[in-house]
């Protein structure tokens, strides 16, 4: 299995949650969207753990399997046609979230997020 994991579920991971990191353990390979780890940094920035994070981060990043994923002119492809997709339905979702699935379904992952917004985009492959 290879996964996604957007910033709610590597915050998660990074408070302890068994079950994050269970799945994580088990994944064949597992990735931070460029996106998911811009967030996490503005988070770390404007908190008071801010070294404490980021050293956790960086660990995390280190570890076998694990990479940072970034995007390319193929994902451009895929973010154009969702940002229209959502558009075209009603149903916008945050800039980065679209970053995010592109990068998805681009590299064939599963995403494993808690956002529901994620639901209007069912081409999308959710954990």
């Amino acid at each position: 299995m290879r996964i996604a994991l957007d910033t709610n579920r590597y915050s998660d991971f990074a408070r302890g949650d068994e079950d994050v990191s269970k799945l994580i353990e088990i994944a064949d390979e597992a990735y931070l969207p460029f996106a998911v780890v811009a967030e996490l940094r503005m988070g770390f920035l404007g908190g008071s753990k801010g070294r404490q994070n980021e050293r956790i981060l960086q660990q995390f990043l280190r570890r076998p399997g694990i990479s940072m994923l970034f995007p390319d002119e193929q994902t451009t492809q895929h973010y154009a046609a969702f940002a229209l997709q959502l558009r075209r339905q009603g149903t916008p979702i945050p800039i980065n979230d679209v970053w995010i699935a592109a990068l998805c379904v681009q590299h064939g992952l599963s995403l494993y997020a808690r956002d529901s917004h994620f639901d209007h985009l069912p081409q999308l492959l959710r954990i």
